[in-house]
């Protein structure tokens, strides 16, 4: 059975693109086609075509949404990078730096296979926020690439097959509608349930073609009626039956309705001219047809988080039936059809992309809370729970007393939506009052409650509401209050030690606090500044001691920090030692040495031997009580180490970085901007197996163009 539709040419995809297009940006279109066209020649795709029908297609299906010329470019050209002979910059060169950065984009976002495990399913989340961080554009133009991969699915084995359909279920169709692109996420969700489940879609679409003749009888006739009913009124529209996506019908049969029970295959749109019609047609149509009990909503009032707009209601129509009717705009069909790319389209040539940008940051709060979410640092379980909890389901809304609308996830607490108000409405949180009730603070709140919050200034959180709450972001407030309350008691109690040790050794204090004194300690322990010196002594790792001695240079005991290696806490077998059997020893964190670095042992007090790399600055102090150490030949399984990244551009590249570390298998414990002024400086913790694998993941990162150097960190 052939599944090809007819193949898109050049010509019906700028006959497609006319229709809202100005005749420069038709040039630049036909150009990156017949560039795309010569870089793909003889390449083709598993269905037997030449390859450039799939960017075509791709083309096609993004100008049935509306979008910019600069997407249309970049769908044509979206596989040049990784299937051709073709570099960024020769790409930079003829279509300019924003088309490069979103087929860069594309191609970033497709070099990450998806799978259920864990590990590779937060990397694949975290391409698609750092794309969308980029570019809202990235996106839409894969959404598009899935879907015609969706339509050619047939040419790929049966087991691919299903991995894609659930890849698009879990991941693509959530996305398509979240930006509220309801044609895109709607086809994506049928063709996968096509391939996940056939019998399922086969079935229901058989059923639906059974009762399709008496379905279509009794829709027309109530279009009639009611097309006749706003005619006497005088109220100019459109009214058009709608069908129903078998997906959407699969997942109520899902939750356990009988198929005869799905009132909502009777369906019907009526678009209108203003939002005041909108209100006058629902009146007019309930006057006659009476309403079904607690089916009406408004989402002109109250939009979706991803713009949606219209008014829903379920009537008792002709002959007893059940009717869905929604009502809209004209304009407001196209955001619900096309999402945020056919807003600015309807705005007739104004500037394009900015406008698409301005949209997206005011309404995407969606994308905005997983962006807060990847900062944290949270292991893969956690991440992706969090993705799926608070991102991908349903969403609640509940609102301010003044009738603001505030968006949380299901199992939301007051203290949740206190929070989301305002951090310091959250923080001094007393109680809390929905639809004039006191309730509990742990109290679950339900869509459309109306919640107050009672504060008190003096008040301040408590670490049993780390138990409470839902929301990650939450979690990560209360967290971040007590963890400042902690760092201020640290600075205050590092300082103490400090002066404690000096008044002990019989030191001036107001000697060792001279501007040369203070600047030559910052020097040698390479830190910022003072408080963030007591805060090292106070989590301890730094002695008073050795501080006291960058000054005073006395020859003083220091016992180094360390920690074991990751493998196991007897951690003789990975080392041994000249001449001692059985003694206990530990990694020092200053240094983070690896199997295979020149390592060197350091005796300490009661505490073992602490194992430092031969060139650690820390050793310069302790000579006297070195030993000779070497490496056995059972090495654990991971070593810790932490590396600077110095690039030459502060544009954002922890996408890049990510990658780099996931293609050599190397784990990371997190990676952040350490350094944001002229240059980004990121700082990467991860775990090595050997030293071989850190200089090859060394070597590879300073590959990249935009990588300058990378260094091991010594503390």
């Amino acid at each position: 059975m052939s599944h090809s539709k007819e193949k898109v040419t050049i010509d019906a995809l700028l006959d497609k693109a006319k229709g809202y297009m100005k005749k420069d940006e038709l040039k630049k279109i036909k150009e990156a086609y017949l560039f795309a066209k010569e870089k793909h020649e003889g390449q083709y795709r598993k269905t037997g075509e030449e390859y450039i029908f799939h960017p075509l297609a791709v083309a096609m299906i993004l100008t049935t949404i509306y979008a910019d010329s600069e997407s249309i470019e970049a769908a044509l050209l979206h596989d040049v990078l990784e299937d051709c002979d073709c570099t960024k910059e020769e790409l930079e060169e003829h279509f300019g730096k924003t088309v490069t950065k979103l087929v860069d984009g594309v191609t970033k976002l497709g070099r990450i296979h998806f799978s259920t495990d864990n590990e590779y399913l937060i990397e694949y989340y975290k391409k698609i926020i750092v794309g969308m961080s980029e570019d809202v554009r990235v996106i839409i133009i894969k959404l598009a690439d899935r879907l015609h991969n969706m339509r050619t699915l047939w040419a790929i084995p049966e087991e691919k097959q299903k991995r894609k359909a659930k890849e698009v279920l879990e991941i693509f169709a959530p996305l398509a509608h979240h930006l509220g692109i309801h044609k895109i996420k709607s086809e994506l969700e049928d063709l996968a349930l096509r391939y996940l489940k056939p019998t399922v879609f086969y079935d229901i679409a058989e059923k639906l073609n059974k009762t399709k003749v008496e379905r279509d009888r009794t829709v027309n006739e109530m279009m009639k009626e009611v097309s006749d009913l706003l005619n006497e009124h005088h109220i100019s529209h459109e009214i058009k039956g709608r069908a129903k996506s078998i997906y959407s019908i699969y997942n109520k049969l899902d939750r356990g309705k009988k198929f005869s029970d799905i009132y909502d295959l009777l369906a019907i749109r009526i678009l209108v001219n203003t939002e005041q019609d909108c209100y006058l047609a629902l009146g007019i149509i309930h006057s006659k047809f009476r309403p079904l009990p607690n089916r009406f909503k408004d989402y002109i009032a109250m939009p979706k988080v991803n713009m949606y707009q219209s008014l829903h209601t379920t009537v008792f129509g002709i002959d007893g039936y059940l009717f869905e009717i929604q009502i809209r705009t004209y304009q407001m069909d196209e955001v619900a059809e096309n999402g945020i790319a056919s807003h600015w389209a309807y705005k007739e040539h104004k500037d394009a992309s900015k406008l698409m940008q301005n949209t997206t940051e005011q309404k995407l709060q969606f994308f905005k809370s997983i962006m807060e979410l990847s900062q944290d640092k949270m292991s893969s379980e956690e991440f992706i729970n969090s993705v799926k909890d608070e991102v991908l389901n349903n969403n609640i809304y509940t609102f301010t007393p003044k009738g603001d609308v505030i968006e949380l996830p299901r199992g939301a607490t007051p203290l949740d939506f206190a929070y989301k108000v305002h951090t310091r409405v959250g923080e001094t949180t007393v109680g809390a009052i929905v639809n004039n009730n006191i309730v509990p603070l742990d109290y679950q709140l339900q869509n459309n409650d109306i919640v107050k919050i009672n504060t008190n200034k003096n008040a301040h959180p408590s670490k049993e509401w780390l138990n409470i709450v839902k929301c990650t972001q939450t979690k990560n407030k209360i967290r971040g209050y007590f963890s400042k309350n902690e760092k201020e008691i640290l600075m205050e109690r590092g300082k103490e030690a400090l002066e404690k040790e000096l008044r002990k050794k019989k030191y001036s204090i107001q000697e060792f606090y001279k501007e040369e004194n203070e600047k030559q300690i910052l020097e040698t322990l390479k830190i910022d500044n003072m408080d963030e010196l007591y805060l090292d002594i106070g989590n301890g790792k730094y002695s008073p001691i050795t501080v006291i001695r960058t000054v005073f240079k006395q020859e003083e005991e220091e016992k180094p920090k360390s920690k074991p290696i990751p493998k196991s806490n007897e951690v003789s077998s990975d080392i041994v030692v000249a001449g001692i059997d059985n003694i206990r020893v530990s990694l020092a964190s200053c240094c983070d040495p690896v199997y295979g670095d020149d390592i060197i042992g350091y005796i300490t007090r009661g505490n073992g031997i602490t194992i430092h790399r031969s060139n650690c600055h820390n050793l310069a102090m302790m000579e006297e009580r070195c030993v000779s150490v070497s490496w056995s030949n059972t090495p654990a399984s991971k070593y810790e180490v932490s590396l600077i990244i110095y690039s030459n551009t502060n544009e954002n590249h922890l996408a890049d970085i990510i990658q780099q570390t996931s293609r050599l298998n190397v784990n990371v414990d997190g990676v952040k901007v350490v350094s944001k002024d002229q240059y980004n400086v990121y700082q990467m913790e991860a775990y090595v197996k050997n030293k071989e694998h850190l200089e090859k993941l060394m070597q590879e990162l300073k590959k990249e163009p935009y990588i300058v150097n990378v260094e091991r960190l010594i503390q």
